[in-house]
């Protein structure tokens, strides 16, 4: 809109023209206020009523809150406003009337619960509070791209229409695809392994990735954003070690630049982790969940680190933490054993102590070894020939890993629910908005 002034920029002594939506109307009597918010924060507008034009006043005052105004004014200092200026209107616009029954209030006086906050996800992000939990998304997608620029990694994007699974068939959406049977991808694991064996050698995606999973929990969803890396020529160690650098680069990247969003949030002593993160083996993770005395039955080896078994580890180890070394049966076929060991896996996942963010590890890049763990798993590797026949054309050492972007923001701000750090969740019970 051409002369437009955001609100957090009006001078006082200038003219200025605000656009924006009606936060609320404070009607004294012979004085009222319009209370105008955009992205940038709230300006109060004056109208004193017996002092101007009638038609002014009853625009200005008989719009319905959240509706679209522009208003150009004289600004002034008023040191008794929220900013410290106000401005007397010498124009008001309605460009978009919105109803009077809203189905949540943004203005955050009134609470709504989650689902209805879901349905009307549009009039939820007007409230700052949520609106600050996006910019400091956004902000973790942009620090975690510039530091993979910065150890010269590409970035590319991969199918989300596939002939077939990731991980074999199970947990994905079947579609139609001109009459044949393809899925929606559940990772784009082999095909960002394709690419490091090409002229790229580094690589990261950050996409989406669809699981047909029945959870109905608060970390789980069906449809979530994930950064994925690849790497020619590094092992897991190196992995872990650029797993480690873009989540210090990410909360790095929000204390630095998200200062107002985390007011906002009510954290003033937002913390970005410094010291290296411990790396304990499997072996070592289960011992220590079986040391605290929290859960029911002991772990025994082969056994997967459950819900309370993350967290028991977690309020142990106090900070973020690796598992590494995991039993080769609980990994993926794509995962790399120790020649020397082969029921021990080279896999890793990063954890936070309230949940798994990452997992990863050395791939297997030797093509007999690669087809005989398909059979080991009960996979077809004819299924997977597109895959599978590049591994005969030279195909490196490589290493890499995926985060799940939700659970990061969820952990980051100590969310509740991993809905709220995502636009329009999919889950099971919702497909719509």
């Amino acid at each position: 809109m051409e002369n437009r002034t955001h609100a957090a920029d009006v001078v006082a002594g200038e003219t200025a023209t605000v656009a924006g939506w009606v936060h609320e109307i404070r009607d004294l009597g012979g004085i009222a206020f319009l209370i105008l918010r955009d992205k940038t924060g709230k300006l109060q507008v004056k109208f004193e009523k017996d002092e101007m034009d009638e038609d002014l006043v009853e625009t200005g005052l008989g719009v319905h809150r959240e509706s679209v105004v522009t208003v150009t004014g004289a600004v002034e200092e008023e040191p008794r406003a929220p900013t410290g200026l106000e401005m007397v209107p010498e124009s008001v616009d309605v460009l978009a009337d919105a109803d009077p029954e809203l189905p949540l209030d943004p203005s955050g006086k009134v609470d709504a619960e989650l689902p209805t906050r879901l349905d009307n996800r549009t009039l939820d992000l007007r409230k700052p509070e949520v609106k600050a939990i996006f910019e400091i998304r956004s902000e973790i997608l942009r620090s975690v791209r510039e530091y993979f620029r910065s150890i010269g990694s590409t970035e590319i994007n991969t199918p989300k229409i596939v002939a077939t699974g990731t991980e074999g068939g199970t947990e994905l959406f079947p579609i139609t695809y001109f009459g044949k049977e393809a899925f929606m991808n559940q990772s784009p694991q082999l095909f960002k392994q394709l690419m490091v064996g090409s002229g790229l050698e580094r690589v990261f995606e950050i996409g989406p990735i669809f699981r047909a999973e029945e959870h109905n929990t608060p970390r789980h969803l069906n449809e979530a954003t994930m950064i994925d890396f690849e790497s020619a020529f590094v092992d897991h160690n190196e992995a872990m070690d650029v797993c480690e650098g873009t989540l210090k680069a990410a909360y790095e990247g929000v204390a630095e630049n998200c200062a107002a969003e985390l007011e906002l949030l009510g954290y003033d002593d937002f913390a970005v982790p410094e010291d290296d993160f411990p790396r304990l083996t499997y072996e070592e993770a289960i011992e220590r969940v079986n040391a605290t005395g929290e859960l029911d039955a002991q772990l025994v080896w082969g056994d997967d680190l459950s819900t309370e078994a993350e967290k028991a580890l977690g309020r142990d180890v106090g900070g973020h933490y690796f598992v590494t070394d995991w039993p080769s049966e609980i990994k993926p076929f794509y995962i790399q054993d120790y020649d020397d060991d082969p029921q021990l896996s080279k896999g890793f996942d990063l954890m936070h102590p309230r949940m798994e963010l990452v997992s990863g590890g050395q791939r297997e890049h030797r093509y007999d070894e690669l087809v005989a763990g398909f059979e080991q798993q009960g996979l077809d590797p004819e299924q997977f020939d597109y895959y599978t026949r590049m591994f005969k054309y030279g195909m490196p050492p490589h290493a890499g890993w995926a985060y799940g972007v939700e659970r990061l923001v969820m952990t980051m701000l100590d969310l509740d629910n991993i809905r709220e750090a995502v636009l329009f969740p999919r889950d099971r019970q919702r497909l719509s908005p």
